[in-house]
């Protein structure tokens, strides 16, 4: 893999026209400066070789500039991994660029492109980037797929660009090393330089169609940004909840869709993003329609409820602006977890509920349900009324669950009115070391 990656084509499909200034002399890794996507960055290059104690002083090196100076990072991972012969040498080298990577975590971003190989303590730091690209036919992995398969572990696709997404490591899956470069260049020009700046203002275009009920997560999301700007993010993991960067009015904002039911793999993901977004103070947009948390006592054993905590700390602790879209169902746990927003706009047709309608009537009017002739069809009309008077729209707002109506064609114009409304929104934590959420 490594051979058939040449940097200087790998930084000039990241730099802006290729420019850029190299930094430290060359070896295992490398180092340049310049501007991708119109963002002064920095690029830390591993080229195949076995990793020193002076390599990886230059990865720390350039972090620390990085944090000093305000600009992101991209580290390009391709290494055999650390030169033996400087044994616990390189060992502790490797721990204090682990430190450094999560000192300037939420300071300045960092983005990970592995290439080639990448494991062991390498995989380590590429999974505490704010973004994991991988190439198709890169490798990521703690234990190498051929040693595990010796011990009879033996798994398809182990250590494989597809299976990294699988499980939550891999943000974005790129076709070749390229394209990984020029996905890098896009993330970079989405975030903000670093914790203190805002985000960059793009041209843009209104989306085609207006939001649909029912409509798919993606296809929601796409009803509200603009035109062609989505960049979805951890796509092959936790799939009934969409997440992906994006621009409203040409501003740079996160968005979170949900699908039919949210298992724990899906809250995870919408955890981690929402956390990403706020650390830069990138605006999230929730587009709620669920029927809820999956209805699974497995799952529920699996981290269903832990991650369930995790996610309504997550959105309650962020102080980024938020705006939750009701776009269809919202009932019970999965609205107290997502609606922690700043403002939230119940569309017409929504359904928010502290219990699922024709539970809420089973109990409201039982006595009355069961001396019908007819107990489903009985439950089927309480429901049904129940939902249009108590579950509406404007009873949303009415009760303090919403904050303004809407219906489907203008749902975008009242999110580009929520954010304009929140562009100036200041908000500071309680003093506290940090929280204790269930991570």
């Amino acid at each position: 893999m490594a051979s058939k990656i040449n940097k200087g084509e790998i930084l000039a499909k990241f730099f802006d026209d290729g420019e850029y200034t190299a930094l430290f002399a060359d070896g295992a890794v490398s180092a340049a400066c310049g501007y991708a996507a119109g963002q002064q960055a920095y690029a830390v290059y591993q080229n195949g070789e076995a990793v020193t104690v002076k390599d990886v002083e230059k990865n720390i090196k350039v972090l620390e500039m990085a944090a000093q100076t305000g600009c992101p990072v991209v580290t390009f991972y391709n290494s055999v991994g650390a030169k033996l012969a400087e044994g616990l040498d390189v060992l502790t080298a490797t721990a204090k660029l682990n430190a450094q990577i999560a000192k300037v975590s939420g300071v300045i971003p960092q983005v990970a492109v592995v290439l080639g190989v990448c494991g062991g303590t390498s995989a380590l730091s590429a999974a505490n980037a704010d973004v994991c690209i991988m190439a198709e036919g890169a490798e990521l992995f703690f234990t190498a797929p051929f040693t595990s398969a010796a011990k009879g572990d033996k798994v398809a696709n182990a250590g494989t660009a597809a299976a990294a997404a699988k499980a939550g490591v891999a943000t974005i899956v790129a076709a070749d090393a390229s394209e990984a470069a020029e996905k890098a260049a896009h993330i970079v020009g989405l975030l903000p330089a670093n914790n203190l700046t805002g985000p960059a203002i793009f041209e843009f275009e209104q989306p085609v169609a207006a939001l649909t009920a029912g409509a798919e997560p993606a296809k929601a999301a796409a009803a509200v940004v603009d035109k062609d700007s989505a960049v979805e993010l951890f796509a092959g993991f936790g799939t009934s909840v969409y997440t992906a960067f994006a621009t409203v009015g040409g501003n740079a904002v996160g968005v979170v869709a949900t699908g039919k039911t949210l298992c724990h793999n899906c809250v995870a993901k919408a955890s981690r993003f929402v956390r990403l977004c706020d650390a830069f103070s990138v605006p999230v947009i929730t587009i709620v329609n669920t029927e809820g948390f999956v209805p699974s006592a497995t799952d529920d054993i699996a981290g269903g409820i832990r991650e369930a905590a995790r996610l309504a700390a997550t959105y309650a602790d962020a102080t980024t602006a938020k705006v939750t879209v009701l776009a269809g169902k919202a009932v019970g746990p999965v609205y107290t977890a997502l609606a922690a927003a700043d403002l939230r706009i119940a569309v017409e047709g929504c359904v928010v509920s502290a219990l699922e309608p024709s539970a809420a009537v089973s109990v409201l009017y039982k006595d009355e349900i069961d001396a019908s002739d007819n107990i489903i069809a009985a439950t089927k009309a309480k429901a049904a009324a129940y939902t249009a008077e108590v579950c509406s729209a404007a009873n949303a707002v009415a009760s303090g669950a919403a904050d303004m109506t809407c219906d489907a064609a203008n749902v975008r114009a009242s999110v580009v009115a929520a954010l304009e409304l929140l562009s100036t929104k200041r908000a500071a934590r309680l003093p506290k070391k940090h929280g204790n959420m269930a991570l």
